[in-house]
């Protein structure tokens, strides 16, 4: 099992659609607004880094307000 920390950079506003869209979505364990540099931070877990991918192609990348993502893929 592969766990990811997506740091999220949002446009005003839209953090919190954001956050209520992947509450409770398969793969997603955790998911909150921050202050900070990012706006939203989600932990996905997937059997391996290219459904990580695919879960960020699906479900972060199109959504609304979302501007840029950094992918951190836990070591240890």
């Amino acid at each position: 099992m592969v766990r990811a920390y997506i740091l999220i950079e949002m446009a005003a506003g839209h953090a919190r659609n954001l956050v209520d869209s992947l509450e409770g979505q398969a793969g997603v364990v955790g998911v909150a607004r921050v202050t900070g540099p990012y706006d939203v931070i989600a932990v996905l877990e997937a059997e391996d880094v290219e459904k990580i991918s695919d879960t960020l192609s699906e479900m972060v990348h199109p959504r609304e307000g979302v501007l840029r993502t950094t992918t951190c893929v836990s070591i240890g």
